[in-house]
């Protein structure tokens, strides 16, 4: 088998119609004028940059990261419309994230989502009784138009069939529910793709140091390039402030007298390699308000979250001793101890949910999206879910329309006006992907494998064909990057190339899965950053 060691030209075959280098980009920002700057590339920020560039803007996205770097590539992975919504009445906001939900998963991004069956377990002495919880799960169903099944209650012995390591002492009943789950880091880059496509102009690692004023409004920003130190700008007429845990931070650049406007919660994850297969996930009630996960995610097992109000450097947020042994201790709850020895910890993350300001416990703040404007006219978003990420930047793009003096210009197509459902990059069947995969694979030489064909397909969608269409012409570029994953190297020459991969991290952590495995060793990591110098 070819080594790390014996690949000396990994990487030197470019990709057709690869991006403009950072320079290239840079000129371009700041010789342009924009109708809009998005400061900020989690999915909020991303996502009002897809829209505003449909609608015919010219639209600047910077990060001073990586594209989903923070809180968007720390969620729980799912798409769902919110079952612990109903316990406070509401109904609304769970039929409007189911229909956001079923769009996005059947429509916008069949590729890069997948049905996920739940089962919610029902402990004698549990939060919850059986009837209320078959009574919840069936009207949960009901708002999604029974399009994942009726919601029902299921025999605790069935429910062990398809989760081996369910507790079954004390198991009164199991209730079942359907929502989906995806990959955050891979939809929220297909979703910058589908803006750079519509004609924004994208950069990431370009931090913002400051505000550009024109008679006391906010009409650009200076940046740095964190990579080279070049420092340049980007004049806009509209600045939308959309950086998650630092939006108060670039709020107090516009003034420096502005009032907090949203409080930070931490929630942690855990991903663990899986003892026995799992077909459903658990979601298992803590107390009345508080759910803990124990999801089949990327062939291993993601557990969590804690919710707990966070007033450290958002940069700084990371999982402690604390967050471990609070997931696991409630993950026991529902599973048995076999799956929950700390051995089994491949990668542990931390993100921020940005809520509202307010008093109260963060478990039970609402996730709902605060727009706001200030003194010099830049508007500051915040806060929502993953889950309603196209209909928070249609959201936006709306404020934006009500502003005075119709500052989006004549030739502005209103976001109303646009495809409902217009599809990300790479849409296509998966299951269908992978089997061309393995019919037209890498030749001459071995096919492609059955897990490398399945992962292109539901994380790339149609656009693995590219991807293979690199490793037919480079054959290293075939190679597996580790032989316990599913990951290719040209992957990474991909990543490098047309998605945006600038440091190790960025392919390692969110282009690829091989950081949550465990398994991005030194070796590997000095071979991706040489292949990024190519």
């Amino acid at each position: 088998m070819t080594t790390l060691q014996s690949l000396p030209s990994l990487g030197t075959h470019p990709a057709a119609g690869s991006l403009p280098t950072r320079a290239e980009t840079r000129e371009q920002l700041s010789k342009a004028t924009y109708d809009l700057l998005v400061i900020g590339g989690g999915i909020l920020g991303i996502s009002t940059a897809w829209h505003a560039a449909q609608s015919g803007l010219r639209v600047a996205l910077v990060d001073a990261g990586d594209f989903a770097g923070a809180t968007s590539s720390a969620s729980s992975k799912l798409l769902h419309g919110g079952l612990r919504y109903l316990q406070t009445g509401a109904v609304k906001l769970v039929a409007e994230n189911h229909f956001e939900r079923r769009a996005v998963s059947r429509q916008v991004a069949p590729h890069l989502s997948n049905p996920l069956t739940f089962y919610l377990p029902v402990y004698k002495g549990g939060p919850h009784g059986a009837a209320k919880l078959g009574a919840g799960v069936f009207a949960y169903s009901a708002l999604s138009a029974f399009g994942d099944g009726v919601g029902h209650l299921l025999s605790p012995a069935k429910a062990a069939q398809d989760v081996p390591e369910l507790r079954t002492d004390n198991l009164k009943a199991v209730a079942v529910y359907g929502d989906d789950q995806m990959n955050d880091a891979r939809m929220a880059l297909m979703t910058v793709r589908a803006a750079v496509d519509a004609g924004a102009v994208v950069l990431n690692h370009a931090e913002v140091t400051g505000l550009r004023f024109t008679k006391g409004r906010v009409t650009g920003a200076e940046l740095r390039d964190r990579l080279s130190g070049e420092e340049f700008g980007v004049t806009a007429r509209l600045v939308l402030n959309a950086t998650g845990p630092w939006v108060d931070h670039l709020r107090r650049m516009e003034d420096p007298n502005a009032a907090p406007s949203i409080r930070l919660s931490k929630g942690a994850h855990l991903v663990l390699k899986r003892t026995s297969p799992w077909k459903a996930a658990l979601a298992t009630p803590i107390d009345k308000y508080r759910i803990t996960f124990a999801l089949p995610w990327e062939d291993m097992l993601l557990l969590g979250t804690t919710d707990e109000e966070y007033e450290g450097d958002p940069a700084e947020v990371a999982v402690n001793d604390k967050d471990i042994a609070q997931i696991l201790d409630e993950a026991a709850f529902s599973i048995r101890d076999q799956q929950l020895d700390r051995s089994l910890i491949t990668y542990a993350f931390a993100g921020l949910r940005v809520l509202p300001g307010g008093p109260g416990d963060t478990s039970k703040a609402k996730r709902e999206t605060v727009v706001t404007e200030g003194r010099g006219g830049m508007l500051s978003v915040a806060g929502g879910k993953w889950t309603t990420f196209r209909h928070i930047g249609r959201t936006i793009m709306k404020k934006l329309e009500s502003l005075p003096g119709h500052p989006l210009g004549e030739d502005y197509e209103p976001v109303s006006a646009l495809p409902k459902r217009l599809p990300l990059p790479g849409i296509a069947n998966p299951n269908a992907v992978a089997h061309r995969l393995l019919v037209d694979g890498p030749a001459p030489g071995p096919r492609m494998s059955a897990d490398t064909a399945k992962h292109l397909a539901t994380h790339y969608g149609s656009l693995a064909f590219d991807i293979a269409r690199m490793a037919n012409e480079n054959p290293e570029l075939a190679e597996r990057v580790h032989p316990d994953a599913p990951e290719i190297w040209a992957q990474v020459a991909y990543a490098r190339d047309l998605e945006w991969a600038e440091t190790a991290d960025d392919v390692l952590r969110r282009r690829t899965t091989l950081t949550i495995r465990g398994l991005a060793t030194d070796e590997i990591r000095g071979k991706v950053e040489d292949m990024l110098r190519k």
